[in-house]
C-alpha cells in the first residue's frame, strides 16, 4: 500500500478545500477561504497519494489557547488507507498545546471520542428555509460599531480572541450584517453570506431572544436575501434559537457534534444565537 504524502496547501490550492465541502453538501460560503486561510495560513494540509490529492484539513491556530480544525474530508475511493488518521495527527500536531476545537458530522462522534479522545459539547443543527424577514431600522450595520468594540463583544461568545479573522469577516464581498448598538452599547450583531447554495447566517451573538428575533429579521430582509434560502446553524441547547428557526418554518438538513480535545469552553450559549461557521467555529 502506497503511505499518503501529507503536505501544507497553497494559497492557490483552498478553492480545493471550498470544492470539496461543497461536494459533501456543506454549502460553504463563496468567500469563507480567503477569510479562513487569513487565521493560520500554515495550518491547511493536503494529502496526497500517487501525487493526486486524497484528502484535506485545516487547523487554526487562533492564539496560544485555542485551535479550531475544518475541511476534514477524504476522497471517498481513497478511503481505509489510513489517510484519515495520518491527516488527523498533522492536524492535532499543529494545534499542539491548544485546546481543539471541531464540529465533527454525527457519524464520527464516537470515533473521535474513542480514538482521539475529544470531548462532546453539544449538538449544532443547520435549518433552512426561506428568507421573509422585516427590515428593523433601528439596527445598524457592524461597521458603525467601533471594531475594538465588536472585536471584544465576539470575544465574549468564542473562545478565543479572532482579530485577523474578524477584520475580514465582516468586510466579506457578498455579505450583510445587523448590530443593536444603542448608546455605545453592542448588544448583539449577525453576518449573512452568499454561499453556494443561498445564503447562511453566522454568526449571531445577543444578549437577548428579543434582540436575536430582530437581527435575524434584519438580515433575512436584505434585498439580494429576500425570498432566497437561507441556513441558519444553531446550537441545540439554545431553546429560543431553535424556536426561533422553527417559528419561521425551517426545516433541519444536517447538523454536527461540537466537541474538544481538553475542556469544554464556558461559553455563553444562550447568547450564541448563531454559529459562525462549522469549519471555522
Amino acid at each position: 500500500m502506497v503511505e499518503p504524502v501529507i503536505r501544507k496547501a497553497q494559497r492557490d490550492e483552498i478553492h480545493i478545500f471550498l470544492d470539496w465541502a461543497r461536494e459533501q453538501g456543506w454549502n460553504p460560503g463563496l468567500h469563507d477561504g480567503e477569510c479562513h486561510y487569513a487565521i493560520d495560513p500554515d495550518g491547511w494540509y493536503i494529502a496526497e497519494i500517487g501525487g493526486e490529492v486524497a484528502g484535506t484539513v485545516a487547523v487554526s491556530n487562533y492564539d496560544s489557547d485555542y485551535s479550531h480544525g475544518g475541511f476534514f474530508i477524504i476522497r471517498e475511493d481513497m478511503r481505509s488507507r489510513g489517510i484519515g488518521w495520518n491527516l488527523s495527527s498533522t492536524a492535532i500536531r499543529h494545534a499542539g498545546s491548544r485546546n481543539l476545537g471541531i464540529d465533527g458530522v454525527y457519524e464520527m462522534q464516537d470515533k473521535y471520542s474513542s480514538r482521539m479522545g475529544f470531548r462532546f459539547a453539544y449538538r449544532n443543527i443547520r435549518w433552512r428555509g426561506i428568507a421573509k424577514g422585516k427590515s428593523q431600522p433601528s439596527l445598524c450595520s457592524v461597521e458603525d460599531v467601533p471594531f475594538d468594540t465588536l472585536l471584544a463583544y465576539d470575544s465574549l461568545h468564542f473562545p478565543a480572541g479572532r482579530k485577523k479573522f474578524l477584520e475580514k469577516w465582516i468586510r466579506m464581498p457578498e455579505s450583510w450584517s445587523s448590530a443593536c448598538y444603542d448608546g455605545g452599547v453592542l448588544q448583539g450583531y449577525g453576518i449573512i453570506r452568499r454561499c453556494y447554495e443561498g445564503f447562511k447566517i453566522g454568526p449571531l451573538f445577543a444578549d437577548s431572544p428579543v434582540i436575536a428575533e430582530r437581527i435575524l429579521d434584519d438580515l433575512t430582509s436584505k434585498e439580494e436575501v429576500l425570498g432566497q434560502p437561507f441556513f441558519f446553524d444553531t446550537p441545540e441547547p439554545n431553546r429560543d434559537a431553535v424556536r426561533m428557526a422553527l417559528d419561521r418554518g425551517m426545516g433541519e438538513v444536517f447538523g454536527t457534534a461540537r466537541m474538544y480535545s481538553r475542556e469544554i469552553p464556558p461559553l455563553p450559549i444562550s447568547g450564541i444565537y448563531g454559529v459562525t461557521s462549522f469549519e471555522m467555529g
